[in-house]
């Protein structure tokens, strides 16, 4: 059940945040073999715990649970079974993420927190109709090497080594697709380069709060 609590919280914190209105956006998490995901159309504060469907992660669309699964399933499925490292998959319609995504716009390294994703660029990924495996296949294409990707007129999308992490990717994304977009108003920004951003993420490998006594 706390799998399911938690994917209820982070839900309603998602709109709390602004990256996510209405009934737009969703939500997954591994579950051993299966994945639970959020259900379609329903508004994030009218989800209960036990509204969550339940899927298989070896399975074509078959779900459990009082309602249906969001119709974004099947890139949420793809993306658990690609990627083993990621246990959580965060979807918005983020307001800036998606301006750079109607514009089929990628983020460059326009500052040293990209590297938390894994590389010095944020790819925009090809469209393709929702719910659809092109949209899927595309989103995969996108996410290679990457923890997070917009959607061509559509989003974004980021997955995480747990839900915590997940959301916190979320946001990140939001915030460099603000301060991209608003570079580009300005001229566009200084990007940095592919050697900084690796400096970066060697850094970040010992970044956080150690216990006492405990080596950085």
């Amino acid at each position: 059940m706390a799998h399911r609590e938690d994917i209820c919280a982070a839900m309603v914190a998602l709109v709390d945040s602004g990256l996510n209105r209405g009934a737009s956006g969703n939500i997954s998490v591994r579950d051993g073999e299966h994945m639970l995901i959020t259900p379609s159309g329903v508004p994030p504060r009218d989800i209960l715990p036990n509204d969550i469907a339940r899927m298989p992660l070896a399975g074509d669309g078959e779900w459990e649970g009082p309602l249906a699964p969001s119709v974004e399933w099947r890139f949420h499925r793809d993306i658990l079974n690609a990627r083993p490292e990621m246990n959580a998959v965060v979807h918005t319609h983020a307001q800036w993420c998606t301006a750079l995504a109607v514009a089929r716009k990628s983020i460059p390294a326009v500052h040293y927190m990209i590297a938390a994703f894994g590389g010095s660029e944020i790819r925009c990924s090809d469209y393709a109709t929702y719910g659809t495996p092109e949209l899927s296949a595309a989103v995969l294409a996108a996410l290679k090497n990457r923890a997070g990707c917009l959607m061509a007129n559509h989003g974004m999308v980021v997955g995480g080594e747990n839900l915590t992490k997940a959301l916190w990717l979320a946001n990140e994304l939001e915030a460099l697709a603000h301060q991209h977009f608003h570079s580009l108003l300005i001229g566009g920004a200084h990007v940095l380069s592919d050697e900084q951003i690796a400096e970066t993420a060697q850094g970040f490998k010992s970044y956080g709060a150690k216990a006492r006594g405990e080596s950085a």
